[in-house]
């Protein structure tokens, strides 16, 4: 691809929470990613420098806002930096956006996290959002900037096609998710179901019962981000108790906090199928976890963001309003 286009030339930069998917980002669109110094001064403060010029140029810069909260720090450092730079626009690509289960006051005395991170990359200079599966669709209106809002269903139902599975049951955790394993069920042609629990408090889940038919079925259960895993477990063990033949899980993000690894493989699950929004450390990679790439998404939608084509089709989702 060529680096010039009708915004002006496209630099891409990183962060340092997940370097590998910008570097995969940077060979497909034929530019580079290492435009950029980062270090920790013997405090821990964040230095940031553009080490390229960046006037009048297209500035895209690639970082998941994961804990620890230094990633968001080092996103709103580079795109001020660009600013002041004198970048002709400044994206952030935020394959995933940290705080967004933070997305109402559904208590007394509770921040709004979601908010006040879109507030700081708003205020820290941004032009415009690329995301990848907000835990909230509204999130997008936290930002009074334009959002590209991806989905990696595409990505993650063309691995579940090309596995040829019969008998097929999409099944959704939670209410919340049903929206999105709906669509899944809509693209991979199969059945749905529904999981209802409740949450007795933060990362606990209790399943309460299974609504479809999930008998002598092979089911994949879908879900935006996997963090601690003991929703995902507990769903595994109760489709499993219902005579569910295999269980597939899939998400988008995979947090895999804590005790996640020891509860997936203690669990009977077949097979867990995630993205790589996050960089995934080693000691949370086990022999049934998959990890599929983002970075043609993501290329695809700076490409045609750079070129002010239309996104829209790269995030439309079949079946998502049915």
């Amino acid at each position: 691809m060529a680096e010039t286009y009708g915004q002006g030339p496209l630099l891409l930069l990183s962060g340092r929470a997940n370097e590998s998917l910008a570097r995969e980002v940077a060979d497909l669109l034929g530019v580079r990613c290492d435009a950029a110094t980062i270090k920790n001064f013997a405090d821990g403060e964040i230095f940031v420098r553009i080490d390229r010029n960046a006037r009048g140029r297209d500035v895209f810069i690639l970082q998941p806002t994961v804990a620890p909260a230094d990633t968001l720090m080092e996103l709103l450092l580079l795109v001020d930096a660009a600013k002041r730079a004198s970048a002709a626009r400044v994206t952030a690509v935020i394959p995933y956006f940290g705080y967004g289960r933070q997305d109402r006051k559904d208590q007394p005395r509770v921040a709004i996290g979601a908010k006040l991170v879109a507030n700081l990359i708003v205020t820290a200079g941004a032009d415009r959002v690329l995301g990848v599966d907000f835990h909230q669709h509204q999130i997008q209106g936290f930002f009074d900037i334009p959002v590209d809002h991806l989905y990696a269903a595409p990505v993650l139902t063309r691995y579940f096609l090309d596995k040829g599975l019969d008998d097929l049951v999409v099944v959704a955790p939670d209410v919340g998710s049903a929206k999105m394993a709906r669509g899944f069920a809509k693209r991979l042609g199969a059945s749905f179901a529904i999981i209802d629990k409740r949450r007795p408090a933060h990362n606990q889940s209790e399943v309460l019962t299974v609504v479809g038919d999930v008998s002598e079925k092979n089911c994949i259960i879908a879900d935006d981000m996997i963090d601690t895993a003991g929703t995902m477990a507990s769903a595994v063990v109760a489709l499993k108790e219902r005579g569910a033949k295999r269980v597939f899980a899939c998400a988008t993000h995979a947090l895999l906090s804590g005790e996640a690894r020891k509860r997936l493989e203690a669990s009977p699950l077949e097979e867990l199928v995630v993205t790589n929004t996050i960089a995934i450390p080693e000691e949370r990679i086990f022999d049934r976890l998959t990890v599929l790439s983002v970075a043609e998404l993501l290329a695809r939608a700076i490409e045609y963001i750079n070129s002010n084509d239309s996104v829209s089709q790269l995030f439309e989702i079949r079946g998502e309003n049915t």
